[in-house]
Formats: C-alpha cells, sequence, structure tokens
C-alpha cells in the first residue's frame, strides 16, 4: 500500500522507534529464548504463553496473538536447522515474516491524491471522504490535518460539518476552517447529518471544488441505532472513501472500536491519531489482521502538518533491524520481491 503525501513523513521525535519500542523488546526476548539449543515442547510453550501476555498488555488482539503462536509453534516444532544456521537468526525471521505477511494482506493500492486528481479530470463531481469514529480520538484535527494535506497538492476543498449532535462540533471544525482558510458548510444543531453532507458535495459541485471531507458524530460503538444512522449516512451520499479514525493510546478499545465501525460500514483505511505518544503499537496490528485494510496516516503531533504517512515497513524495522540479522530480512524482502 503506498498512499502517498507530500513530503517524505517526517518522524517526530522518532515516532517509529517508539511505537513498537513494548513490542520490540517482547519479540526479542521471545526470538532469544526459542532459539536456544535443544529446547524441549514445555518449554516452548511456556515461552509462547508469556509471549501471548505480553502482546496483550501491548493491545494486540486475541485473535492475531493466537494465530501468530499457533504458527510459531507449528513451525518451531517441526524445525530442522540447515549446518551453521543460528536458531535465534530463523526464530527472529519467522516473526518478522508473520507480520511482515499480515501489513502485505493490507495492501490495497490506495493513491488517495492520484484519486482525487483523475476524479478532477473527468469532471463526474468532487472527491468525497467521510470520517468515522468516536469523540475524543482527534477526528475533527486530523480532517483539518488533511484539508492542509490536500492544499498543499493544489486541491481545493470544502468542510462539512456533519457532526450535529455534539455540543461545540460545529464551532470547531469551523474554527480550523478559518484558521485554513476553507469554507465550512453546516446547519443548526439537531439537523440531518446527511442533509449537511448533501449540501457540502451540492455546494462543492456548484464551485467546482475538487473534494468534500465530511465530519460525523462520534459515535459509540456499542450503540446499534447511532451505528445505524452512520451507516445511513454513507448509503446517501456515497462517498468515494470512508476512513476510520482511531486513538493510539485507547489500546484495546480502538480495536473493539475498529471492529465495530469496520462491520457497520466496510470503512476502506484507518489513521491512528496520538501516535507520538503511543510506546506500545499494538493497535496498528490488530487493526490490519481484522480488517484487512490499510493503516493509511499516524497523527504525530497537534500541528496541521503533522500527519505522516504509515509505512509497515519501517514499523517492522524498528522492532527487528537493529537485530543481528539485517541480512536475512533483506533477504526476505528481496525474494517476496522477485
Amino acid at each position: 500500500m503506498k498512499c502517498k503525501i507530500l513530503n517524505e513523513p517526517q518522524i517526530h521525535n522518532g515516532i517509529v522507534l517508539s511505537l513498537f519500542e513494548k513490542l520490540k523488546k517482547v519479540f526479542s526476548e521471545t526470538a532469544k529464548n526459542l532459539g536456544q539449543k535443544a529446547i524441549s515442547k514445555k518449554e516452548i510453550d511456556s515461552i509462547l504463553e508469556e509471549l501471548q501476555i505480553n502482546l496483550m498488555e501491548n493491545d494486540v488482539a486475541y485473535e492475531v496473538v493466537d494465530e501468530m503462536t499457533s504458527k510459531i509453534k507449528t513451525e518451531i516444532l517441526n524445525l530442522r536447522l540447515e549446518r551453521k544456521e543460528n536458531s535465534d537468526q530463523v526464530i527472529t525471521t519467522k516473526l518478522y515474516s508473520y507480520l511482515r505477511e499480515l501489513f502485505l494482506s493490507t495492501n490495497t493500492e490506495i493513491d488517495i491524491i492520484q484519486s482525487i486528481l483523475e476524479k478532477k479530470k473527468s469532471k463526474t463531481g468532487p472527491y468525497s471522504i467521510i470520517f468515522l469514529g468516536i469523540n475524543g480520538t482527534g477526528k475533527t484535527t486530523t480532517i483539518a490535518k488533511f484539508c492542509k494535506l490536500l492544499r498543499d497538492h493544489g486541491i481545493s476543498v470544502v468542510l462539512a460539518a456533519a457532526d450535529t449532535h455534539r455540543a461545540g462540533a460545529i464551532e470547531q471544525i469551523t474554527h480550523h476552517g478559518n484558521k485554513l482558510n476553507v469554507k465550512v458548510i453546516s446547519q443548526r444543531y439537531g439537523a440531518d447529518p446527511s442533509a449537511v453532507a448533501r449540501d457540502a458535495l451540492e455546494h462543492a459541485k456548484k464551485n467546482y471544488i475538487d473534494a468534500v471531507l465530511i465530519d460525523t458524530a462520534g459515535r459509540m460503538q456499542t450503540s446499534k441505532n447511532l451505528m445505524e444512522e452512520v451507516s445511513k449516512i454513507i448509503r446517501v451520499i456515497k462517498p468515494d472513501m470512508k476512513i476510520f479514525v482511531g486513538d493510539s493510546l485507547a489500546g484495546n478499545d480502538t480495536v473493539n472500536q475498529a471492529r465495530e465501525f469496520f462491520h457497520y460500514t466496510n470503512y476502506d483505511g484507518s489513521i491512528l491519531t496520538k501516535s507520538d505518544a503511543d510506546s506500545k503499537g499494538g493497535a496498528a496490528i490488530s487493526i490490519a489482521y481484522l480488517t484487512h485494510k490499510p493503516i493509511l496516516y499516524l497523527g504525530v503531533g497537534q500541528g496541521y502538518d503533522d500527519l505522516a504517512e504509515f509505512d509497515h515497513d519501517k514499523f517492522l524495522d524498528s522492532i527487528f533491524k537493529d537485530r543481528v540479522y539485517d541480512k536475512t530480512i533483506d533477504d526476505l524482502k528481496s525474494k517476496e520481491t522477485s
């Protein structure tokens, strides 16, 4: 998956390294323990059980943990090392390979900028993107960052204040619109969100605006009625792209939200906010596993430019690259490319 961004993503304060800091230690210790010579089946079970606990403590969903450890156990029990082959190296490569295959399974080719420009060229109307997620995840701020990203590419934007439930929501997105010098389409509180989104699309069409970014109310994923309402908005406006916005710091809550929103909306990708403060990183692995949709961007700060493209290779390298197995991992990538 390549989701293009104006500049090479600025990794603020070592964000890639810090995000997987704890997972890095977990995988490193597991590889070392499983790499011991003449290890018994009982010891393997004990080590993998510890790995399961550590991964779940780092916000990796149980389904991912269970599948990963089951596959690793099967492969280790059948492991036959070649002469001069290092068992620690082989185990590390298997861990790396599993996670890499997981992220590659989300490898939908998404280039949002190019898609918008192609629709603009075809003159088939504005490109619409709806943002989903509960209150407090930084969804509205993320929309403002995304607006800045599009503007930097020369793409004109209008914002739709379709969160008509939360007090202050319209004022918040209007504040961002004013700072970015972008038009905000809104109605009164309590208005039909679908009507607000339609108004924004009509405004964009009449004024030849390239993209419409639609804010929505922060739905509690446990409320069936509200989740069905957001599904209705999607049916009415038929957006070109649906993006889930999750909070990296919310741990398993983010994973549960991602699962439920995906069930109701079948969104196309995710953005994880507050990633600069997250030292676990398990949410990214879990969402990739549960949805098989790409993580598109990471929110890495409060500024409008603090939106970095998610690159799974950089994340995996941050876990494994400073081990002694650089050549093995590079060889694995080369084989995949071939």
